[in-house]
């Protein structure tokens, strides 16, 4: 995104202040100024943590939480991705008014350039190899590899610190190019042999790379927060405190969590192999009639791709002991009702089952996205008045039956006699249709990144580059 609106917003500063000094006037805030102009400026990177766009546009946990913050004020979001985390620093430093939501580590040396507002999220920092490769157990065992970092990282400040403390024979590279997609990609085709990660952004990206593992966790729990550059204008700053002092008992943070890394723990190493190898040898032969039943009824092809998989792993034959058969694995009643004449004909399977799951989310119309989806995924495994009864229990235990964060702590009490026997439909597995549809938005996630990912350069070839700085050992 371009920077110019950063430049704009800078004239109008210094036009006001001129103006304050020539009436006699007091000088706005920084925060007042922010009021008046009806916008407050995020500086932030292209990262699956921070922002990113997705179908529905753009999106991201740091976007939703300064989203919130803008709405607090009663301003519009203004969303510059900086190019680097160098360029992050320096724009909060020389442009008054802007802050940065970029999962930014709190650390002594950062917090000599920035001043980082109250944390609203904690990490550790991972040290990830290749497996069947080289695994270093400490620190000390790092030099033995190739190790490259992010430049201006806190994975970069950690490195000196164990260089100059006690393995002063520990050398790097860093590129201010690469992001933590990029180096987990290096480490996975064998160009590097170890990388430093944040485990909210391993968490994130580990099932697209199945092949790489942890090696040892190299720091305790750290702070993410919010930075702000240095001034005697704490207004801003004091702004964003108060709403993180607003919203820790409010449902906001832990909603964000929810919708980006609740479901994160559905895929293990074993799971994502598996699924990856099923996806190379299976899923061509599928992914039209999946495109077009995504067409006609409004959803992502990817969606209804992983939805196939978990209820057949894509078999057209598979039948389960209740009876349900087919790559949709629909019922005999609803495959009736849906015009479904053979239910192993995976073409009539796939529209049979997208039409159902169309006619479920229709049913939620209320209930706002992503969470309508994903309540009508979990009817569409447990059945519809099962979910009613859910909702109506979290309504009951205070929670939102429009959030899929409460109706699935709902739904497994449905197993137990004292919640179903007050419900209008009884007894259902309750587990069931919450770990259907974390597993689901799993095998979603990566099919979006198989689908959608730029291939970084090779390895050779950035090792060669001259964006990369090669840190050597003390001597």
């Amino acid at each position: 995104m371009s920077l110019n609106p950063l430049r704009l917003a800078s004239k109008a500063l210094i036009a006001l202040f001129c103006l304050s000094v020539l009436t006699g006037s007091v000088r706005p805030s920084q925060l007042e100024v922010v009021r008046m102009q009806g916008e407050i400026t995020m500086v932030t990177r292209n990262s699956p943590t921070t922002f990113y766009e997705d179908r529905s546009g753009p999106t991201g946990y740091e976007l939703e939480l300064a989203q919130a913050f803008a709405d607090h004020l009663g301003v519009q979001l203004r969303v510059v991705v900086a190019d680097s985390l160098s360029d992050i620093f320096r724009l909060i430093d020389t442009q008054p008014g802007v802050f940065a939501a970029a999962s930014l580590t709190r650390t002594p040396q950062r917090e000599r350039l920035v001043r980082f507002a109250e944390p609203y999220q904690q990490i550790s920092e991972y040290v990830i190899y290749r497996r069947g490769g080289l695994k270093p157990a400490t620190p000390a065992d790092l030099p033995q590899g190739r190790l490259m970092v992010t430049a201006a990282s806190s994975h970069s400040e950690h490195l000196h610190d164990w260089q100059a403390s006690s393995v002063p024979e520990l050398s790097w590279s860093e590129s201010p190019e690469l992001e933590v997609a990029d180096l987990l990609q290096m480490v996975a085709q064998g160009s590097l042999d170890f990388t430093l990660v944040d485990s909210n952004e391993y968490r994130m990206l580990q099932a697209y790379y199945p092949t790489l593992d942890i090696a040892f966790n190299a720091s305790g729990q750290r702070d993410i927060a919010w930075a702000f550059g240095w001034s005697r204008d704490d207004s801003l700053y004091e702004a964003a405190n108060q709403f993180f002092a607003h919203i820790k008992p409010q449902p906001l943070l832990a909603n964000l969590a929810e919708r980006y890394y609740g479901h994160l723990d559905k895929l293990d190493y074993v799971g994502a192999r598996r699924f990856l190898r099923q996806a190379d040898q299976k899923l061509d032969t599928y992914r039209p009639h999946f495109v077009n039943a995504a067409g006609k009824h409004g959803f992502d092809w990817r969606l209804l791709a992983a939805m196939g998989y978990q209820e057949s792993h894509w078999n057209p034959r598979a039948r389960s002991f209740t009876g349900v058969r087919g790559l949709m694995m629909l019922t005999l009643n609803t495959a009736k009702e849906l015009g479904v004449k053979n239910r192993l004909d995976p073409v009539q399977s796939i529209h049979g089952g997208s039409l159902y799951l169309s006619r479920l989310r229709d049913r939620l119309s209320d209930v706002p996205e992503p969470d309508r989806t994903w309540l009508a995924l979990a009817a569409y495994n447990v059945g519809f008045g099962h979910l009613t009864d859910a909702r109506k229990i979290t309504a009951q235990m205070g929670g939102n039956p429009d959030l899929w964060l409460d109706v699935k702590e709902a739904l497994p009490l449905l197993s137990q006699k004292r919640y179903y026997r007050h419900t209008r439909h009884g007894y259902a597995r309750g587990q069931e249709p919450v770990d259907y549809v974390q597993n689901i938005r799993r095998y979603y996630d990566v099919l979006v990144w198989n689908d959608e990912q730029t291939q970084p350069l090779k390895g050779e070839e950035l090792l060669a580059s001259s964006a990369i700085t090669v840190v050597p050992p003390l001597l």
